[in-house]
Order: C-alpha cells, then structure tokens, then sequence
C-alpha cells in the first residue's frame, strides 16, 4: 500500500512540474506578443491559459482523491495540501500572462509607442523566477525557494520606476489615444509584478513542504521605518 502511495506521491510531483512548464510557455507567447506587438500570438494565449485551468481542476481532483482514499500521515498530508495551494496559485499565474494578452489586443487600433524598458526587464525576472521555483520544487532546494523572493523585490522597484515615468508621460499627453496605450503599458506590468508575486508564493509553499514551517520570504516590511 505504501509503495502504491509513493507512486501516486511522484505522480502529483510530476503533475506539479508539468503544469509549471505550461505557465511558462503560456508567459512565453505573452512576453513575445508584447515585445513583438503580435495581436495573433496575444490570441494564443488564451487557449494556453484554457490548458493550465483544465491542469489545475485535473490535479485537484488527483488530490482529493488521494486524500480521500489513502488517508495520509501529518508529514504526506503537509505535502499534498501544499501542493493544492500550489495549482492555485499556478493557475493565477496563467490568470495574469492572460491579463498581458487583454492588454495588448487593446492596442489593437491604436497608435503604437516605444515600451518601456521596464517592460522587457520584468517580464525575464518573472520568467527566470518561474523556472527557479519549479527547479527548487523539483529538487527540494529549500535555499534557492528563498531566493526567489529577492527577485521579487526587482521586479517590484523595476515596477514603480515604469509607473513614475508613466505617470510623466500621460500628464504630458496630447492624444487621448497615447494616454489608452500607456494605461495598457502598466496594465501589462501589473500583471507581470502580480505574477512575481504568486511564484514567491509558490516557493514559501516549496519551504512548508520540506520543513513544515511557513513564513513570507519577502521581508521588505522589515526595512520599513517605523
């Protein structure tokens, strides 16, 4: 019985590991439809994102039904609960690759612009923040899980400079269409400092998996004055 557990165990492992391959390539085609303006690749991102919804109700269901037949120790237990917060949060990830999709087909019938920098910036942290969190699930790597919150705070600082110059832009704006398009600018870097946030979340889950404690990685309150 135990060996057959261990092996619907690797199973979820291995499910975890595939949905994040395809939150990967569903950023992928976003980032690239941004860089690129490519309203046909934008629209491709929503059958991706079908893809990894259908991934995270699969795996649900694989974990209830684990739960509800195997009956888990404290330990095995931790993990699969972990795991169901995981999907969650993985999904969510979809959500706001999506919500860079949106945004970029409203550019459709607009003047296009220069793109911030910033843009491209947060879109490879977010990407390379991705990979590193399903690396540190895959091989239980509890120092590279907190690692992954110091990126975040990149892609947070790279966020606020995009919305600043933004912000000087949009006062200096003629064109009500040029203030569409930069609102579009930081829709799109919204979704990408919320997707950071959501893989910091999935490594604090990777932590609680391996040491069964849990606690935001991202200290940056810490440094605040009081």
């Amino acid at each position: 019985m135990r060996e057959r557990f261990e092996g619907q165990l690797n199973r979820l492992r291995d499910d975890i590991l595939t949905m994040g391959s395809m939150v990967e390539e569903e950023l992928r085609l976003a980032l690239k439809a941004m860089d690129e303006l490519d309203f046909s690749l934008a629209r491709e991102v929503y059958a991706a994102d079908k893809a990894v919804n259908d991934k995270r109700f699969a795996v649900e269901e694989e974990c209830t039904m684990i739960i509800s037949t195997q009956q888990p120790n404290a330990r095995d237990l931790r993990a699969i609960i972990a795991v169901m917060n995981m999907i969650v949060d993985l999904e969510r990830m979809g959500d706001q690759a999506k919500g860079i999709a949106k945004a970029i087909l409203h550019l459709e019938d607009n003047p296009t612009q220069a793109q911030p920098t910033e843009l491209a910036e947060m879109g490879g942290i977010a990407m390379e923040m991705l990979r590193q969190t399903m690396m540190a699930y895959a091989n239980r790597d509890i120092d590279l899980a907190q690692q992954i919150a110091e990126r975040d705070n990149d892609v947070d600082e790279l966020y606020a400079q995009l919305f600043t110059r933004i912000m000087v832009r949009m006062a200096r704006a003629e064109s009500p269409d040029k203030c569409e398009t930069n609102y579009e600018f930081i829709r799109m870097a919204r979704e990408l400092e919320r997707f950071s946030d959501l893989a910091t979340n999935v490594a604090e889950r990777i932590i609680y998996i391996n040491n069964g404690l849990m606690h935001e990685t991202n200290t940056d309150w810490e440094r605040m004055p009081a």
